[in-house]
């Protein structure tokens, strides 16, 4: 497909310099090749040496992104210490139940003044927290110092050079715009936003909005169904988002409805493609082993956004009812009949 271009090509040129990206799974690397795309040197740290064998010899890396080729800009470690030395600009993108882990060992190698650019979506098991708070209480460094980027950003059509817009949300409007720039290209347009809780929630809650609509596609339901799934996904986040203290622009925006909209209809949504296969009755081992050999994150995300709601009073029943599929035996069945039973009110 041919690139179409969202911003002049002379305007682009990376600020940050060098930059690392923790993380060469799917969208960590995307990003590494936008950042790459957008004039910057980038390391790339692997957990697995294999993988990052690939990308420094052949430009690519199949297991994630498939035939994508990755731009010179990028070399791969799996060496923390080589990948964080000297950089001030890092992007966390290991998923959200692993960041603690995975953070802890790497502050000592972090220099005091980097930004961390937090990539994963989703609320601690256990702690409850966002991700951008896990990072403030394992690092200690000052919030203003965290940006979180999220958006309706598949990394397959990113890595293809499709037309996009995410947002990066950071206190620290000047980090922000920074980090806008390094990562402006013909084909991703990033927007600033000063509400890290919202665009956070709004990237937390949309992977069980997309669990809901596979599972009713699993079942046959139509168009009609997953409307009125999402729409209804998007007022429970709304609730909860602003009861963390979210605006409700975020969550009209891209980081709330877009990302939704883009997770809950697209095939090549992780989150989407494992509902629907629960649907077609397959447990949640079954399902795994059908999409892509991991567990979506939604699946373990419904536990954490539910209690997080539940301590704030806030009433998620589609959340409710993926978790009950997931994680108490209901069938999907038994889900949709406990959705329309419920007493009717207002919108």
């Amino acid at each position: 497909m041919q690139q179409v271009h969202l911003v002049d090509e002379g305007v682009m040129a990376s600020t940050v310099g060098t930059a690392t990206v923790m993380g060469a799974g799917a969208w960590g690397t995307a990003l590494a090749k936008v950042l790459a795309d957008a004039g910057g040197e980038v390391r790339l740290w692997a957990r697995r040496a294999e993988v990052a064998d690939e990308i420094n010899s052949r430009r690519t890396n199949t297991e994630y992104l498939g035939d994508a080729k990755l731009p010179e800009g990028i070399t791969a470690t799996t060496d923390a210490a080589a990948a964080l030395d000297g950089v001030t600009t890092v992007l966390l993108a290991v998923p959200a139940q692993k960041l603690r882990t995975n953070l802890e060992p790497w502050v000592p190698l972090i220099a005091p003044d980097a930004t961390l650019v937090s990539l994963a979506k989703g609320i601690e098991l256990g702690s409850l927290m966002r991700m951008s708070q896990v990072i403030a209480q394992v690092t200690g460094i000052d919030a203003g110092q965290i940006s979180v980027l999220s958006g309706p950003n598949l990394a397959s059509e990113i890595a293809a050079g499709q037309p996009a817009a995410t947002v990066i949300a950071c206190t620290d409007s000047g980090r922000a715009v920074t980090l806008q720039r390094s990562l402006s290209t013909g084909y991703l347009r990033p927007y600033t936003n000063s509400d890290v809780v919202g665009t956070e929630i709004g990237g937390a809650c949309k992977n069980v909005i997309a669990l809901a609509c596979g599972m009713a596609a699993g079942v046959g339901l139509g168009e009609n169904t997953a409307a009125a799934i999402i729409t209804r996904g998007l007022a429970e986040i709304m609730r909860l988002g602003i009861a963390l203290g979210a605006k409700g622009a975020t969550l009209a925006g891209l980081a709330g409805v877009g990302d939704l909209v883009a997770t809950c209809s697209s095939p090549q949504s992780r989150n989407r493609a494992f509902g629907e296969r629960l649907g077609r009755g397959d447990s949640i081992e079954a399902a795994q082993l059908a999409t892509s050999g991991h567990v979506a994150e939604g699946v373990t995300s419904c536990e954490s956004v539910l209690a997080l709601a539940a301590s704030y009073d806030v009433e998620m029943p589609l959340t409710d009812a993926v978790h009950r599929v997931c994680h108490r035996g209901l069938s999907v069945d038994e889900a949709v009949a406990l959705l329309l039973g419920r007493s009717t009110k207002p919108e």
